[in-house]
C-alpha cells in the first residue's frame, strides 16, 4: 500500500447496455470536424459501421470509413490507414471492433502526430506526442485494447508481432456496450472471453502486480467464470454479455497497469508466424504456462481457483494451483477451444525460432518464473 504507482486509464469510459447511445452527446461537445472510422470489412458488411456512421453524422461530424484492417493488423494496414486519415484531413479517429481495429487505430493515431514508421515505436513509451484523439467502440469482450496503453502490430516481413506499450496511445473515450456483442459467433465469444481470462490471470501473477491490479484481476476472473459459458451457449443472454463486457474492461485496466507474462509472449509468436487469432492462441497456451509458473506462484493460483468458483478449503497451495489449471482446462473444453497449438497449424520445425523470439517479447520479463530458451522450447512442445 505504500508504494507509488502510475495508473493509466481513459478519461471517459461508457460501459453497459445502451451506453453507446450516450456517445452522440459526448461527440457534440467535442471540437472535431471529420472522423476516420477504422473498422474491418465484416463489421462494415454487417451494417454496424453504418450505424456508427449515422451517429457521427447526428453529432455534426463528417466521416470516411477505413475498413481494411486484418484480424492481426499489419504495418501495411496501419500506413494505408494513416494515408487515408491525412488525405481526408480527419482530426479524430473512431475505432469500431475488437482488438484488431482498436490496435490499428492506435497505431494510426501515433503515426499521425509523431511521424515515421510504425516499427519505430516497438517498445515502451517511445513516442513523444499524444495520439490523434481516438473514440474506441468495442464489439468483443476480450482484448480490452480500448482501455489499455498497449497495441500490437504484425511486421509481415519478419512474421513478428511488435508490441507497443505507450501512454500516448490511450483513447479519449472508450465504449463497451454489450448489446453490440449480442451477435458474436460462439467461436469468437469463446476465444475473446478466454483472452480476457488470460489477461486477468497473467496480470494477477505478473511481477508487476500490486494491490489495485490484484483486486481488479480477481474480480474479472470471477465474472468470466460466471458468464463466459453462458454467453457462448446463448449469445442473446444480455446479463452474461454484460458481465463479460465488464470482465474484459476490468481485466484490461489490471494488465495495462501491472503487465502480462509468457502466455502472451508465446501467443504473439503464433500470431506473427501463422496469423492465428490472438484470443485462441492465449486460450490454448494458458493452462500449459500456468503449470510451469505454479512452482513459484502456487498461492496466487490457489486464489485464482477460488475466484473461478472452486472450493479450495483444505487444499495446499500446490493443490489449489492444480485446481486452477484444471478449472481453466475444463472451461476451455466447454467452449470448444482446441487443446493444442498443433491443431491451430503450429509446426515443430518453427519452435526454436518462436522460442527465441518469445524470450525477446516485451511481456516475457513480467512472467513470475524466469524462462530460459530450453524452457521456452519445452513449453511450445508441451503445448503442441
Amino acid at each position: 500500500m505504500l508504494e507509488s504507482r502510475r495508473i493509466y486509464l481513459p478519461p471517459l469510459s461508457l460501459v453497459g447496455p445502451d451506453s453507446l447511445k450516450e456517445l452522440v452527446e459526448e461527440l457534440k461537445g467535442l471540437p472535431y470536424k471529420k472522423a476516420l472510422l477504422v473498422t474491418d470489412k465484416a463489421l462494415n458488411e454487417l451494417g454496424m459501421a453504418k450505424t456508427i456512421a449515422d451517429m457521427i453524422v447526428e453529432a455534426g461530424l463528417e466521416y470516411v470509413i477505413y475498413d481494411n484492417v486484418q484480424p492481426n493488423p499489419t504495418t501495411e494496414n496501419v500506413h494505408t490507414g494513416l494515408k487515408k486519415l491525412q488525405d481526408e484531413q480527419c482530426d479524430v479517429i473512431i475505432s469500431l471492433g475488437g482488438g484488431s481495429p482498436q490496435d490499428a487505430a492506435k497505431a494510426i493515431g501515433i503515426l499521425a502526430t509523431n511521424g515515421g514508421n510504425i516499427a519505430d515505436y516497438e517498445g515502451v513509451h517511445i513516442s513523444k506526442l499524444p495520439s490523434t484523439p481516438i473514440v474506441a467502440i468495442n464489439t468483443t469482450a476480450g482484448t480490452a485494447s480500448e482501455v489499455t496503453i498497449n497495441y500490437v502490430i504484425t511486421d509481415e516481413k519478419r512474421n513478428v508481432k511488435m508490441v507497443m506499450v505507450d501512454k500516448n496511445c490511450l483513447v479519449s473515450i472508450a465504449v463497451n456496450d454489450p448489446k453490440l456483442m449480442i451477435g458474436m459467433p460462439k467461436s469468437l465469444t469463446a476465444a475473446t472471453g478466454l483472452d480476457a481470462l488470460t489477461h486477468a490471470i497473467e496480470a494477477y501473477i505478473t511481477v508487476g502486480a500490486f494491490h489495485w491490479s490484484d483486486d481488479l484481476a480477481l474480480y474479472a476472473i470471477k465474472l468470466v467464470s460466471q458468464s463466459l459459458v453462458k454467453a457462448v451457449e446463448n449469445g442473446q443472454d444480455l446479463e452474461a454479455r454484460s458481465k463479460m463486457a465488464w470482465a474484459q474492461f476490468i481485466a484490461g485496466q489490471s494488465f495495462s497497469n501491472a503487465g502480462l507474462g509468457f502466455v502472451h509472449s508465446m501467443a504473439h509468436q503464433l500470431g506473427g508466424q501463422y496469423d492465428i487469432p490472438h484470443g485462441v492462441a492465449n486460450a490454448v497456451l494458458l493452462p500449459h504456462v500456468m503449470r510451469y509458473n505454479a512452482k513459484v506462484c502456487a498461492a496466487k493460483l490457489k486464489n485464482v481457483a477460488e475466484a473461478m468458483g472452486v472450493d479450495v478449503t483444505g487444499m495446499t497451495n500446490e493443490q489449489g494451483a492444480e485446481a486452477a489449471i484444471d478449472a481453466i482446462t475444463k472451461m476451455a473444453e466447454r467452449v470448444n477451444i482446441p487443446s493444442g497449438i498443433g491443431a491451430l497449424g503450429a509446426k515443430e520445425e518453427d519452435i526454436e525460432l518462436m522460442a527465441e523470439n518469445a524470450l525477446k517479447d516485451i511481456c516475457a520479463p513480467g512472467n513470475p518464473r524466469e524462462v530460459t530458451f530450453e524452457d521456452a522450447v519445452e513449453l511450445f512442445k508441451v503445448a503442441m
